[in-house]
């Protein structure tokens, strides 16, 4: 990455002399972060419900194919020389579903109105959550609401170290695929800053919170959810952002390193989530500055912030204990 004008000096004789910027140590793996990002935030985007035009107008327009495949293009070039050939593997599937997105658009999602995408949406996802391909990591794999409680703190933990919180206009719960994905756009995105600005320590820490979170969130439950909104949607939009987003989480695992364990079709118990009396969980506003034991916590992060609520009960002089 490199400045797009070029910095002037004036020299001596009184001329411009054309400095040049200094290169980005490793600047492949800046943009192979950045990449992913959009890639994140492309699906994020995808799964909402449409409140307006904004992401009708961007299909339609054909910048959300054309983003997508320019993503994937620059994290295939950007994956040379690092050994990553399994996941230019999956890189492939991935050119197929953005030219099949483009074909859906140019021939059916051109002639669409806000009415038409939000009907399409509500035909698959329907006005509460449906249990045919519910977008919610809680109801998979989790049939006792204290394990998706359990579950639903982990999550908020994640998001509590970086100093994120859910944004008011979002009408979700933290689990909701949307919310998680976009939560990793935000840490790839962050790696890419760090790579740049900070040092090797800082950047290991938002590598590891990546993996973590594939091998351990959406790695697991967002595979068999993709299936089941294939069956569910059949055809149109919907169905080929499910194959999107499988196939791209096929490549997260192999570009990451990661093995999760995905869930099976035996393993979805739909409980539906209902908090313990008296609690709650949203995202943190604020960065606790543990990132590192957090993510070196074996148990995960839901005893940094059991151990947060200690530390702050103690200061107020309260009661110390656990919820």
């Amino acid at each position: 990455m490199t400045s797009k004008q070029p910095v002037q000096n004036p020299s001596a004789s009184g001329t411009a002399v054309i400095s040049t910027p200094t290169p980005i140590k490793d600047s492949p793996a800046v943009e192979r972060a950045l990449n992913r990002s959009k890639i994140y935030l492309l699906v994020s985007w995808s799964l909402l419900y449409p409140e307006d035009d904004e992401f009708l107008d961007y299909v339609q327009c054909g910048e959300f194919v054309e983003d997508g495949r320019a993503a994937v293009e620059a994290l295939e070039k950007a994956l040379d020389g690092i050994d990553g050939d399994r996941a230019k593997q999956k890189l492939n599937a991935l050119k197929k579903q953005f030219d099949q997105l483009e074909k859906l658009v140019a021939s059916e999602c051109v002639n669409w109105h806000l009415t038409d995408l939000q009907s399409e949406h509500r035909r698959v996802f329907s006005n509460v959550i449906t249990l045919d391909c519910p977008p919610y990591e809680t109801l998979f794999g989790n049939d006792h609401v204290f394990a998706q409680s359990h579950v639903m703190g982990d999550i908020a933990g994640f998001y509590k170290a970086f100093g994120v919180e859910l944004s008011k206009d979002i009408h979700e719960r933290l689990d909701h695929l949307s919310v998680e994905f976009e939560f990793m756009h935000f840490l790839a995105y962050k790696e890419s800053y760090s790579r740049c600005h900070d040092g090797t320590d800082k950047t290991q820490i938002v590598v590891e919170a990546q993996k973590k979170f594939v091998k351990n969130h959406i790695g697991r439950w967002v595979p068999l959810f993709c299936r089941m909104l294939v069956k569910k949607a059949d055809s149109g939009l919907f169905k080929l952002v499910a194959d999107l987003t499988a196939d791209w989480m096929d490549f997260e695992a192999a570009f990451l390193g990661v093995t999760p364990q995905p869930y099976s079709e035996t393993d979805y118990r739909p409980a539906t989530f209902n908090a313990p009396e008296g609690q709650t969980y949203e995202c943190g506003a604020q960065d606790q500055g543990n990132e590192l034991s957090l993510l070196l916590n074996e148990t995960g992060a839901q005893d940094f912030m059991e151990q947060g609520e200690k530390n702050k009960n103690k200061e107020e002089g309260g009661p110390v204990g656990t919820a």
